[in-house]
C-alpha cells in the first residue's frame, strides 16, 4: 500500500514559492496520493477551469475513500476546504465549459493535451535524441534535459488526467482511442521518471552526464547480470532485461525496497565511476569496461571492517570470489550492492557497524549459496533467503525487530533522566556483536533471543516455566556517575603525578632539600616506597574495576569478568608482599613503618627479596616501555590473532574490537614524547623548587608547635602534629600541584604551535601592502598549486590568464556579497578580454597614482640620467598606457590618412628612443603632464560617447598633436618627422601647401568617432581611465576590513604547502551535510522592521554594524536610500537576502556552500582549455584559441543567459556534468514536511533555496499517516527532494521501521540523509557556518589530503579551520571569537601535530565518506551521554585505526553566539558534554589504548581541561574554608608565632597558578601567540591590552564559574541536555529575572558563599591581615566574587539606565512573588523555576542524595566557629554555647511555620487576624533583642556576627531538606522549606540588585558600559549609542509633533 501510494502521488507533491501556499500544498499526510491530483488542477485552470473543477472533485472523492470517518490529522478541515472551493468554482466553471458534458468536456481536453504537449514533444525530443547520437555531438545536451524535463511533466499530468478521466467517464463509454492513449502514457511515464544526479532511464540515456566514459564503464557493469538465477517471474520478460542490473536482481531476492534500490544503484555508479576516472590509464580513459583497480579500491574499502570484524571472532569471510576475472568483477559488485542496500535501510542500526556486519555476513552466505544454484527438490525453484524476497521483507522482517529493541531501550532513558546503566545505549546493542555469542542469535534471528528482551522484562519463561533467555544489561562497560572515573580512565598518569609527588616530599623531607640527596642511602630506601603506593593504586583501580562493571556482568564473558577479579586479586597481593618486604629492610624504623615491622615480627630481613621483588613487579611495565619504543611491534601483537599473544594480551587489557594498534610512526611517537618530556620536566622542577619544598619548613613548625589556644570547643585538644592545619595548608598547594599541568600544558602547546604555524608560512601576507608586494608572485605560485600538474601553463602570459580567471571570479564574488562597491570591484579586476597589447595588466589598484608619479619623476628628472621607474608596477603601468595610447589612437584614426601617417611618424620615434634610451634627449618631459591631462580629457568623451561630442574630440586631438610637435618633441627631430612624412606624401598623393598642413590635420571627417562600442573596447577604455586618474586612495582598496581579511588569508595560502592539484575528474567527489531543523532560514521583511523593547529593529542593527556593506548594496541594486526600496518585490527579496547573509541563517550557509560548485566547474573549464589533447575537450569545436578562451571563455559561459547558455551548450554542459560528478549538497530539513502542511513560510524559504540553487537537494522525515484495520497509524519515510518547475520533486522515498529521533536529534538528523549524500568525502557543517569561493578552489586540495603519506595510517578526517565571522558585534563577541579561533588554528595544530590527538570538534571536518559509513557513521546518538555528538565521531574514528589530520591553508566560516547569556548556554552545553565524556566508555578506552604520552595529551585536551577548572574553583573553596578553619579555631593566632604563615611561599604560588588559570591564562597565551602569527605581534599585543581594558578577565573568570558548575553537576547528577542558545543578534536588556534564573546556582550562591567566607576570614583572621601578602593571596579570590555576582549586569546592554532598572524590579518582584502551578512556566513563577531547579535531585538516586547532603554540611562550620566568637557566650567553650545557637534555628524554622500556617488559614477570610498573627510575632522578636541588649550583653557586633553564623546554616538545611525532599513532604514540612527558600532568594536577589540600583543612580555609568561592551565596534564606525537610542529618539519625536 505503500509503495503504490508513493508511486502515485509521490511525483508532484510540493510547495510553491510565493508566500500563499495553495490546496495542494497543504494535504494531510494521510491523503498524500491526491496531491499530484490538485497539482495538476492548479496547472490546467487558467486554460480549462471546468477540467480543473473536474480534478478538484475527483480528489474529494479520492479523499473521502482513503479516510471516510475524517480521522486523520487536518483531514476534516481540508476537506471542508476543499468542498468549499468546489462549491464556489462549480457554477462559474460550468459557463465556461466547451463541451455539453463534463465526461466530453474532459475526454476533448485530454486529446487536445496529448497532441499539443506530450506527442509533440516527443516527438522533438526523439528527432534530437536520435539526430545528435548519431552524429556522437553533445552540441545540444541542455535542450535535450529542458525537452526531457518538459516532456516528463507532461506525461506526468496526462497520467493525472487519464485517472480523472476515468473516474468521471463512469456512465459514458470512453473513446477507444482515448484509452489506447492512456495506456501509451502509462507506458512511457516512467520512462521520464524523477532522478537525482543520473538520468538513468531511457530519456536520460543522452545527457552529458550520462556520456561520461566512467559513467557508461559503470553502468554496464552494473548491467552485466549473466548467470544470475532470476525469479519465473521475471524470466518472462526478454524486453525488461536490457535495463535490469545487479541491484535489481537483489531486490527480488532480498526484498529491499525500490526506491533504496533506486538511491544506492546511483550512488554505487558515482562512487565506481570516479574511482574509474582515477585508476584508468590516460589511454583508456574512454574504455567502457569498468576498470578492476576502481572497483577494487572501492570494494577493500568498503569491506575493511567486515573482514577485520570476521578475523576478529574467528569466522570466515563471506566474500567468496570465483577465479574467472569476468565472474569476478560481477561478484565484488553483487557483494557491494548487497551492503549498500542493507546500509541504505538499516535506518538507526547505522550507528551499530558491527550490526550490520552480521546482518550482512548473513546474508552474504545466501547470497553466495543462491549463485551455487541451489534449488528447492519440492518447488523446482530456486532458494530465496531466510526472510523471502516479497516487498520490502528485508525492512519488516530484518531492521524492525532490532529496531523495536533499541526503541524500547531508548525509551526506558525516560528522556534523559534515567541513569546510564538501567538501559542499554547504541554502543551496547551494538557491542552485542563484538562476541562469537552474538551468532547464537541465528539466522533467521530468534526472536527469544535475550538481545530482544526488552527492559521492562527481566526473565522469559516457557510453558515448562524453564528460563529461556534474560535480558542482556549493559555490554562490556557501564556509565556510572562519579568523579573516581576520572582516575579509572587516566589512572597511569595520577599514579605518575602521585608518585613523583611522594618522591619530592621524601627528599624534600629527609635531608638538605637537594635532589641529589635522593642517592643517599636512607632518602633511596625511603623513595623506594613509591611502589608500595603503586600497587595501592592498582588495585584500588581494580576495585573501581570490579564495581564499575557489576551492571556488565551479566553480558561479560566468562574470561573477561575471570580477568576483573583475578587483578584484583593479584593487586591486593602485591599490596601486601611488597609492604611485608619493604618493612624488613629497615634496621630499626620508626613511625607507622616500625609499628608495621613489630607486627610482623623479624623475619626476611634481606633487602634484597624486596629489590626482587619490585624487578618481578616492575617487569610489564619493562616489556610496555620497550614496546613503545618500537610501535610497529605493538600494532602487530594488537592486531595479531595468535592464540599466545591473545592470553598475553588478554592479561594487560581486555580484548576489544576497538583500540587495537592505535600507536603511531616512530618520528611521530619522538616528536609527541619530546613535546611532552620538556614539559613535565619544566613542571616537576617548578613544583618541587616552588611548591613543595618550600612548605616543608613552615610544616615542620606547625607540627612541633605545642600549647595551641583554641577559640572554640576542641573535640581533640590533645592531638599531635596540628594535623588540621597541615591539611589546610597543604591541600589547596597539592591541588593547585595537580593542576598545574594543565597551565604548563598552555604554554608549552603555545610555543610548539607558534613555531609550527612559523613554518607554515601562516601570516606571511597580512595586510594590503604585504600582499601587493607579491602580487607579482602569485601567478606562478597559483600555477603551482592551484592548476594541475599536467595542466600548468607552459608560458608566463598563459599563468597569468588564468590566475586572472580565477582572480576575477573571487572579486565578483565580493561584489556579489556587497564587500566591495562597484568602484572598488573595477580597480581589483583584471581585464577578460584578450588584447593584442604584449603586457600584464595587473589590477589597478596595484597600479594606483603609479602614472600622476612617474609623470612627476619624468619632469624632475635630470636630462642626462636618463628615465629610470621606481618599481614593477610603475613599469608595467607606464607599458600598458603607452600602449593604450597608441591603440586609442589607431582606433580614432581613420586608416590611410595623413594623420594616421603622422601618428606612426611620432610612435616610430618614440619607441626608437625608449629601446636606445634617449627618450629624454628628444623629448622635452615637461609638456607631459600637459598631454596627460588632454589625453584623461579625451577617455572621458570615450566613456561617454556621443555623436555631438565629435567636434570636441577633433580639437582634442589637434590640442594634444600640437602639444607634441611644438612642446615636447626638439625641433630638430620634428623637422625630420616632417621631411619623413612629406617624402610618403610625395610618393603617394599630391602635395599639400605646408600652410595648410597644420589646419587639416585631425578633422571630423578622419576621425571614427564614436568609436565601435564592443565589451572588449569599453573595459579597455574603463581601466585606462582609472590608470591615469586614480588616486592615492586606492592603495586602500579594498576598504571593507573582511574583504581585506580574506584577500590576505587566500593569497597568504597560496604560500602554504599544500597537495597538488588533480583535475577535476581525477579528484576525490565529495559530499556537504547540512542539518537543519527550524532556525531562520531568509528574514522575513516583518522581522527585519519589527523593533524590540529598545525601538532596534535588525535591519536598522544591521545598517550600523554594516554601514560600508550597505552602501554598495544600496549601490547594486541601484537605489538611493532604503526609502526607494518602498514595495517592489524583487528589490525587497534582494534586501531579505541582504539581510540573512549578515545573520546565522540556512541561506548564508547554502550560498556558502555551493561556492564549491561554482568553484568546480571554473576549474573544470580551466582544466578543458589546458588539456586539448584530451578526447572529451574535442567535443568544443568552436574555440578560437587557447588564451582567448582563458580570458573571455568562462565569463561568457557562466554570466550569459539561460538561452546564451544553450547556445554553448557543449561547454557548459559537461561543466554541470562533472560538477554533478564531484559535489553533492544535501540539507537535512528534519521538519520540512510537517512545514509544508502547516503552511510554514519557512517551507516556501527552503524551496527557495532549491530554486535559487538546483543541485541543492533536501532530506526530510516524512510522517504518513495510514489506515490499517479501523486504525491510524503513523509511517515514517526518508524524504529526497529537488526543484523542478519551481516546485518541489520528489527523488526517493524509502521507508523507515519507526520515528528517527530516538536518541540525541542532531546525529540522527544526519544519519537519515546520509544515505543520499555522494562520493568519496563528507564535510559536516552546520547552518550557522559560511564557505568562500576562493577557499572553495582549494577543496580538491584538500581532498587529496586523503591520499597522502600522513603516518602509518591515511587520514579519515580531514580537520579544517574555522574563521568566526561573528567577532565584530560586541566585546563579547570579540573575546568569543579570538577564544574560539585559537583553538580551531593554534590548538587544534598541536593536536594534530605533534600530539596525534586531534578528534572532531565539530563542523567543518571532512569524513572519508566510506572509512565512517562502514564504522558507525559521523557521530554517536545515544541519549544524554553523547550530547557532544560530534567529538565522539573523532574518538570513534581514532578507536577503528583512523587518523584525524589539521589543515590551516583553507578556512570555513562559523558563526558563535554573541550575548552573554548565549555564551553561558553554549559553555554549559559543552561543560555538559565534557561531563557526559568523563563517564563514556570512549573516554575509558582512549586514556587506556593510548600510550602514556598520547593518553596526557588526550586529557589535558578534552576532559582535563574541565577537571583541571574543576580544581581550580576547589582550590579557592579549599583555602578559604580551611583559613576559616584556622582563623575561629584560633589555630592561626598560635601558629603566627612560630610558623611564620604570613611568609607561605608556596600557597602564594599556587594561588597565583589559580588566578592565572582563573583570569583566562589558559585562553590568552595561545590566542596572543596566534594573533602575533596571522596580525603581526604588534597588533596582537595592542588588542591584548585593549582587552584587558574591556574586562575580557571578568568574562573568563565568569565563564570559568559555568563550566565548573555545569561539568560537576553533570557528573554528580546528570541533567545534561542540549541548550538552544538562539542565533539572533543580541543588543537587547535582559531583565534582572532572567538572568538571576539563568545564574543563581552556577554563580550567584556560589559568590556569596565565598564573599561571606572572604569577610569572615578578613574579620576573624590574623595571618596577614593589612598586608601585601593578604592582598596577593586574596585578590583573585575577591575578583572571582565579584565578577560571579556582577559580570552579567556589566555585560547587560543598558544594565545601569535607571528606567531599566525600575522595571526590571518591578518584573522581579511580580516573579519572585508569583504561584506556580500545572503550566505555569518557570519564566512567570520563581516557584515553578524553583522546582525545575531541583528537578535534577528527582532522577540523581540515592547515592546523589547523599552526596548533597555531605556537601551540605560545610556550611554548619560558620555556625560552629562564629558563635563561639560572639561576646554574649563570655568567652565560655563548652559544647554547650554550640548547642544553645541551635535554638535560634528552631526559633526561626517554627516561626517560618506558624506564617505558612497562618497564611493557608487567615489570608483568606481572616486577613485581620493573619496580620495580628505577624504583628505579635514581630513584637515578639523585638523584644526578645532588647532582653539579650539588656541582660547578656549583646552588642552590634553580635548581631552581625550572628547572621554571618545563622544565614549559611539555614541554607545548610535548606539544600538538605531539599535533597530529602520525600520525607519532609510527608512530614508536612514543604510549604515552610518553599517559604524559607523564597525568603534566601529574596534577599539573594536584593544583594545584587542593590548595588546595580545606585550604580545606575549615575549616567555617566551607563554610558560608560555602553563603550565597554561596543568599544571593538566603535573602533570600525560603529554607532551604538544611536543603537541604544533609536526609541527614545523615535519617542521624542512623536511627543514634539504632539505638541
Amino acid at each position: 500500500m505503500a509503495t503504490s501510494r508513493g508511486d502515485a502521488g509521490r511525483r508532484l507533491s510540493g510547495t510553491h514559492t510565493s508566500g500563499e501556499v495553495l490546496d495542494s500544498e497543504v494535504v494531510p499526510s494521510s491523503l498524500a496520493s491526491i496531491a499530484s491530483i490538485l497539482r495538476v488542477a492548479n496547472d490546467v485552470e487558467q486554460e480549462r477551469p471546468r477540467v480543473a473543477y473536474l480534478c478538484r472533485f475527483y480528489a474529494f472523492e479520492k479523499a473521502h475513500r482513503l479516510d471516510p470517518t475524517s480521522s486523520g490529522r487536518g483531514v476534516r478541515q481540508f476537506k471542508t476546504a476543499l468542498l468549499q472551493r468546489l462549491e464556489k468554482d462549480n457554477a462559474s466553471s460550468l459557463a465556461q465549459r466547451v463541451k455539453r458534458s463534463d465526461a466530453k468536456e474532459i475526454q476533448y481536453y485530454y486529446q487536445q493535451y496529448y497532441e499539443k504537449y506530450v506527442k509533440a514533444l516527443d516527438k522533438i525530443d526523439q528527432s534530437d535524441r536520435y539526430f545528435l547520437l548519431d552524429l556522437n555531438l553533445p552540441a545540444y545536451w541542455n535542450v535535450l534535459c529542458v525537452s526531457s524535463a518538459k516532456l516528463a511533466k507532461a506525461y506526468q499530468t496526462a497520467g493525472v488526467l487519464f485517472e480523472v478521466l476515468c473516474a468521471v467517464n463512469k456512465t459514458e463509454e470512453v473513446a477507444p482511442e482515448i484509452i489506447a492513449l492512456g495506456e501509451d502514457v502509462k507506458e512511457k511515464k516512467d520512462i521520464y521518471a524523477p532522478y537525482n544526479i543520473l538520468p538513468l532511464d531511457a530519456a536520460g540515456a543522452s545527457q552529458a552526464i550520462m556520456q561520461l566514459p566512467e559513467i557508461k564503464a559503470a553502468v554496464d557493469a552494473l548491467r552485466n547480470i549473466r548467470g544470475l538465477p532470476f525469479p519465473a517471474a521475471l524470466e518472462h520478460q526478454p524486453n525488461k532485461s536490457a535495463e535490469v542490473d545487479i541491484l535489481d536482481w537483489l531486490q527480488q531476492m532480498f526484498g529491499f525496497q525500490k526506491d533504496s534500490v533506486a538511491n544506492q544503484r546511483e550512488h554505487l555508479i558515482l562512487v565506481l565511476g570516479n574511482s574509474h576516472v582515477r585508476n584508468s590509464q590516460k589511454s583508456e580513459s574512454t574504455s567502457s569496461k569498468l576498470d578492476d583497480r576502481a572497483l577494487n579500491e572501492v570494494f577493500l574499502k568498503l569491506f575493511k571492517n567486515y573482514k577485520d570484524w570476521c578475523k576478529f571472532l574467528g569466522r570466515k569471510s563471506s566474500l567468496v570470489l570465483p577465479e574467472v576475472p569476468q565472474e569476478a568483477q560481477q561478484r565484488k559488485l553483487l557483494y557491494m550492492g548487497l551492503f549498500l542496500l542493507i546500509w541504505g535501510e538499516a535506518a538507526n542500526l547505522r550507528f551499530m557497524p558491527e550490526c550490520l556486519c552480521y546482518i550482512y555476513h548473513n546474508m552474504a552466505l545466501e547470497l553466495h549459496g543462491m549463485l551455487a544454484g541451489n534449488v528447492s527438490f519440492v518447488t523446482g525453484e530456486y532458494i530465496k533467503p531466510a526472510y523471502g524476497g516479497d516487498e520490502e521483507s528485508f525492512l519488516r522482517k530484518v531492521v524492525t525487530p532490532i529496531y523495536d529493541i533499541i526503541e524500547k531501550e531508548a525509551r526506558n532513558n525516560k528522556n534523559g533522566t534515567a541513569p546510564h546503566s538501567a538501559w542499554r545505549n547504541y554502543d551496547d546493542l551494538n557491542e552485542y556483536f563484538w562476541s562469537a555469542e552474538c551468532f547464537r542469535l541465528g539466522w533467521p534471528m530468534r526472536a527469544d533471543a535475550d538481545f530482544f528482551v526488552p527492559p521492562a522484562r527481566k526473565i522469559v519463561k516457557g510453558t515448562s516455566g524453564k528460563r529461556l533467555s534474560q535480558r542482556l544489561n549493559k555490554t562490556g562497560f557501564v556509565e556510572i556517575r562519579s568523579f573516581w572515573h576520572i582516575f579509572r580512565s587516566f589512572d597511569r598518569m595520577w599514579t605518575f603525578f602521585i608518585l613523583a609527588l611522594q618522591v619530592m616530599i621524601i627528599i624534600s623531607w629527609s635531608g638538605t632539600g637537594s635532589p641529589s640527596d635522593i642517592v643517599r642511602g636512607d632518602t633511596l630506601k625511603q623513595v623506594s616506597s613509591i611502589f608500595i603506593t603503586a600497587a595501592v593504586l592498582r588495585f584500588l583501580q581494580g576495585v573501581l574495576d570490579v564495581i564499575f562493571s557489576y551492571k556488565a556482568y551479566h553480558s561479560m564473558r566468562f574470561t573477561s569478568t575471570l580477568r576483573l577479579f583475578i587483578k584484583l586479586v593479584v593487586s591486593a597481593a602485591w599490596v601486601v608482599v611488597l609492604s611485608v618486604l619493604y618493612v624488613h629492610t629497615w634496621e630499626s624504623p620508626r613511625g607507622l613503618i616500625g609499628i608495621i615491622r613489630r607486627w610482623l615480627g623479624h623475619r626476611w630481613k634481606n633487602p634484597s627479596l624486596y629489590i626482587a621483588a619490585v624487578i618481578v613487579y616492575v617487569l610489564p611495565n619493562v616489556i610496555g616501555a620497550f614496546f613503545f619504543i618500537f610501535p610497529a611491534i605493538r600494532r602487530w601483537i594488537e592486531n595479531s590473532n595468535w592464540r599466545i599473544i591473545r592470553f598475553l594480551l588478554w592479561w594487560s587489557q581486555p580484548r576489544l574490537y576497538v583500540g587495537r594498534g592505535m600507536h603511531e610512526g616512530q618520528f611521530t611517537l619522538f616528536k609527541y614524547t619530546f613535546f611532552w618530556v620538556l614539559l613535565i620536566c619544566s613542571k616537576l622542577a617548578f613544583s618541587y623548587y616552588v611548591q613543595i619544598n618550600p612548605l616543608v619548613k613552615p610544616t615542620k613548625n606547625i607540627m612541633n608547635t605545642r600549647n595551641i589556644t583554641y577559640t572554640w570547643h576542641e573535640f581533640f585538644p590533645n592531638a599531635k602534629k596540628n594535623i588540621g592545619a597541615v591539611i589546610s595548608v597543604w591541600v589547596p598547594v597539592l591541588l593547585i600541584y595537580f593542576m598545574d599541568t594543565q597551565l604548563w600544558y598552555s604554554v608549552y602547546s603555545t610555543l610548539f604551535g607558534g613555531i609550527s604555524g612559523a613554518f607554515r608560512r601562516l601570516g606571511e601576507i597580512r595586510t594590503l601592502g604585504m600582499l601587493r608586494s607579491r602580487f607579482q608572485s602569485l601567478p606562478e605560485t597559483f600555477n603551482r598549486n592551484l592548476v594541475p600538474k599536467d595542466r600548468q601553463a607552459s608560458g608566463e602570459q598563459e599563468a597569468f590568464a588564468k590566475f586572472a580567471q580565477l582572480w576575477n571570479e573571487v572579486i565578483t564574488s565580493f561584489r556579489e556579497e556587497d564587500l566591495i562597491s562597484n568602484k572598488d570591484m573595477d580597480l581589483m579586476l583584471v581585464p577578460y578580454s584578450a588584447s593584442n597589447m604584449n603586457v600584464k595588466q595587473w589590477p589597478p589598484f596595484l597600479l594606483a597614482s603609479k602614472i600622476p608619479v612617474a609623470i612627476q619623476m619624468a619632469e624632475h628628472a635630470r636630462k642626462k640620467d636618463g628615465l629610470q621607474l621606481s618599481d614593477d608596477y610603475m613599469r608595467s603601468a607606464v607599458t600598458e598606457c603607452y600602449s593604450a595610447f597608441k591603440l586609442v589612437l589607431n582606433t580614432l584614426i581613420a586608416p590611410n590618412t595623413r594623420e594616421k601617417t603622422v601618428i606612426d611618424e611620432v610612435f616610430e620615434e618614440v619607441d626608437k628612443s625608449i629601446n636606445g634610451n634617449t627618450l629624454r634627449l628628444y623629448f622635452k618631459m615637461s609638456a607631459l603632464r600637459a598631454l596627460n591631462d588632454k589625453f584623461v580629457t579625451l577617455i572621458e568623451h570615450l566613456l561617454n560617447p556621443s555623436p555631438d561630442s565629435r567636434h570636441s574630440v577633433s580639437v582634442l586631438l589637434q590640442d594634444m598633436y600640437e602639444v607634441v610637435s611644438k612642446d615636447m618633441i626638439v625641433e630638430d627631430l620634428w623637422e625630420e618627422i616632417e621631411e619623413r612624412i612629406a617624402s610618403k606624401e610625395n610618393k603617394t598623393a599630391v602635395p599639400v601647401d605646408p600652410a595648410n598642413r597644420q589646419i587639416d590635420l585631425f578633422d571630423i571627417k578622419t576621425i571614427r568617432y564614436p568609436p565601435p562600442d564592443t565589451p572588449a573596447w569599453v573595459e579597455q577604455i574603463k581601466r585606462l581611465h582609472l590608470l591615469l586618474t586614480v588616486k592615492e586612495t586606492a592603495m586602500d582598496v579594498p576598504t571593507n576590513l573582511e574583504a581585506r581579511r580574506r584577500l590576505t588569508f587566500f593569497t597568504n595560502s597560496l604560500f602554504m604547502k599544500m597537495p597538488e592539484a588533480p583535475p577535476v575528474r581525477n579528484m576525490l567527489s565529495f559530499s556537504v551535510l547540512t542539518p537543519y531543523y527550524a532556525e531562520e532560514i531568509v528574514f522575513t521583511k516583518e522581522q527585519l522592521h519589527e523593533e524590540n523593547e529598545d525601538g532596534v529593529s535588525i535591519l536598522f542593527y544591521l545598517q550600523k554594524i554594516f554601514p560600508d556593506e550597505w552602501d554598495n548594496f544600496l549601490e547594486r541594486i541601484d537605489c538611493e536610500s532604503e526609502s526607494d526600496i518602498g514595495h517592489n518585490e524583487q528589490h525587497t527579496l534582494e534586501l531579505r537576502k541582504w539581510a540573512s547573509f549578515r545573520g546565522q541563517t540556512l541561506s548564508r550557509t547554502v550560498r556558502g556552500m555551493m561556492y564549491y560548485r561554482r568553484a568546480l566547474e571554473l576549474q573544470a573549464f580551466l582544466d578543458m582549455a589546458s588539456s586539448q589533447g584530451i578526447s572529451f575537450i574535442t567535443y568544443i569545436l568552436y574555440l578560437s584559441s587557447l588564451l582567448a578562451e582563458i580570458l573571455e571563455g568562462y565569463k561568457v559561459v557562466a554570466n550569459s543567459s539561460e538561452e546564451a547558455k544553450r547556445s554553448q551548450r557543449s561547454l557548459w554542459a559537461q561543466l554541470q556534468a562533472i560538477a554533478d560528478m564531484k559535489f553533492t549538497y544535501v540539507a537535512t530539513c528534519q521538519s520540512y514536511g510537517i512545514q509544508k502542511r502547516s503552511s510554514d513560510t519557512r517551507a516556501t524559504d527552503i524551496l527557495n533555496l532549491m530554486i535559487k540553487h538546483p543541485s541543492l537537494r533536501v532530506a526530510y522525515i516524512d510522517e504518513v499517516e495510514q489506515r490499517e484495520k479501523d486504525k491510524i497509524k503513523k509511517v515514517y519515510y526518508s524524504v529526497l527532494v529537488k526543484a523542478v518547475n519551481k516546485l518541489d520533486q520528489e527523488i526517493y522515498r524509502i521507508k523507515l521501521p519507526g520515528p528517527v529521533k530516538l536518541g540525541e536529534g542532531k546525529p540522527e538528523n544526519q544519519n537519515h540523509a546520509i544515505i543520499f549524500t555522494r562520493g568519496e568525502a563528507l564535510q559536516t557543517i552546520d547552518m550557522n557556518q559560511d564557505n568562500y569561493l576562493e577557499e572553495a578552489f582549494k577543496m580538491r586540495n584538500l581532498l587529496s589530503e586523503f591520499r597522502k603519506n600522513h603516518g602509518v595510517r591515511p587520514p579519515t578526517i580531514l580537520g579544517v579551520r574555522e574563521h568566526i565571522f561573528t567577532g565584530s558585534v560586541s566585546s563579547l563577541a570579540w573575546f568569543m571569537s579570538n577564544q574560539e579561533t585559537s583553538f580551531v588554528t593554534i590548538g587544534q595544530r598541536v593536536l594534530a601535530n605533534p600530539l596525534k590527538v586531534r578528534f572532531h570538534y565539530g563542523h567543518p571536518d571532512v569524513f572519508d565518506r566510506l572509512f565512517h559509513i562502514t564504522r558507525g557513521g559521523i557521530s554517536k546518538a545515544s541519549r544524554v551521554i553523547n550530547l557532544s555528538e560530534d567529538i565522539f565521531a573523532g574518538f570513534n574514528s581514532t578507536l577503528r585505526q583512523g587518523n584525524v589530520t589539521h589543515h590551516e591553508y583553507i578556512q570555513v566560516g562559523k558563526g558563535r553566539d554573541v550575548g552573554l547569556n548565549q555564551i553561558s548556554l553554549f559553555e554549559a552545553k559543552v561543560a555538559n558534554g565534557n561531563g557526559e565524556q568523563t563517564l563514556s566508555r570512549d573516554v575509558y578506552r582512549l586514556g587506556h589504548r593510548f600510550d602514556f604520552f598520547r593518553m596526557m595529551s588526550c586529557y589535558f585536551t578534552t576532559v582535563g581541561f574541565y577537571y583541571s577548572t574543576l580544581l581550580v574553583v576547589f582550590t579557592v573553596y579549599v583555602f578559604l574554608y580551611g583559613r576559616l578553619y584556622l582563623a575561629v579555631s584560633g589555630m592561626e593566632k598560635s601558629l603566627m608565632q612560630s610558623a611564620d604563615l604570613n611568609n607561605d611561599i608556596p600557597l602564594q604560588a599556587a594561588l597565583a597558578s589559580q588566578s592565572l588559570v582563573q583570569l583566562g591564562a589558559l585562553m590568552a597565551l595561545p590566542m596572543v601567540m596566534e594573533l602575533g602569527l596571522e596580525r603581526g605581534f604588534r597588533s596582537a599585543f595592542s588588542d591584548f591590552i585593549v582587552m584587558q581594558l574591556q574586562l575580557a578577565p571578568v568574562f573568563f573568570t565568569f565563564s570559568l564559574g559555568t563550566k565548573t558548575h555545569y561539568y560537576g553537576r553533570t557528573i554528580l547528577h546528570g541533567g545534561a541536555k542540549y541548550r538552544g542558545t538562539g542565533r539572533f543578534f543580541v543588543v537587547r536588556h535582559e531583565k534582572f529575572a532572567e538572568n538571576y534564573r539563568l545564574y543563581s546556582r552556577s554563580h550567584f550562591t556560589k559568590g556569596l558563599e565565598l564573599l561571606m567566607l572572604l569577610i569572615v576570614y578578613n574579620v576573624y583572621g590574623s595571618s596577614a591581615k593589612g598586608t601585601v601578602a593578604y592582598l596577593i593571596v586574596t585578590f583573585s579570590m575577591w575578583f572571582l566574587v565579584a565578577t560571579w555576582l556582577f559580570a552579567p549586569f556589566l555585560f547587560n546592554p543598558s544594565g545601569f539606565e535607571w528606567q531599566k532598572i525600575v522595571e526590571d524590579w518591578e518584573d522581579w518582584n511580580k516573579w519572585i512573588n508569583s504561584k506556580g502551578g500545572l503550566g505555569v512556566s518557570a519564566t512567570k513563577s520563581w516557584e515553578s523555576w524553583w522546582e525545575e531547579e531541583q528537578e535534577y535531585l528527582n532522577h540523581t538516586g540515592i547515592e546523589g542524595r547523599i552526596l548533597e547532603i555531605i556537601l551540605a554540611l560545610r556550611f554548619f562550620l560558620y555556625q560552629y566557629g562564629l558563635v563561639y566568637q560572639l561576646h554574649v557566650t563570655g568567652g565560655s567553650k563548652s559544647i554547650t554555647i554550640y548547642g544553645l545557637s541551635w535554638l535560634v534555628i528552631v526559633a526561626v524554622l517554627t516561626v517560618l511555620k506558624i506564617v505558612s500556617m497562618g497564611r493557608k488559614r487567615f489570608s483568606g477570610d481572616f486577613q485581620l487576624m493573619f496580620r495580628l498573627l505577624k504583628a505579635l510575632l514581630f513584637i515578639g522578636f523585638l523584644s526578645i533583642i532588647v532582653v539579650l541588649f539588656v541582660v547578656v550583653g549583646l552588642t552590634v557586633g553580635d548581631i552581625f556576627a550572628s547572621i554571618l553564623a545563622f544565614m549559611p546554616t539555614g541554607w545548610a538545611l535548606l539544600l538538605i531538606f531539599m535533597a530529602s525532599r520525600p520525607v519532609i513532604v510527608k512530614l508536612g514540612f514543604w510549604d515552610s522549606i518553599r517559604a524559607l527558600a523564597r525568603t534566601y532568594e529574596f534577599v539573594m536577589g536584593l544583594v545584587l540588585f542593590a548595588p546595580v540600583a545606585v550604580l545606575a543612580w549615575f549616567p555617566f555609568v551607563s554610558e560608560f558600559q555602553t563603550r565597554l561592551l561596543f568599544n571593538q565596534a566603535f573602533s570600525r564606525g560603529l554607532q551604538i549609542s544611536r543603537i541604544l537610542a533609536g526609541r527614545k529618539g523615535k519617542k521624542s519625536n512623536q511627543d514634539k509633533s504632539t505638541h
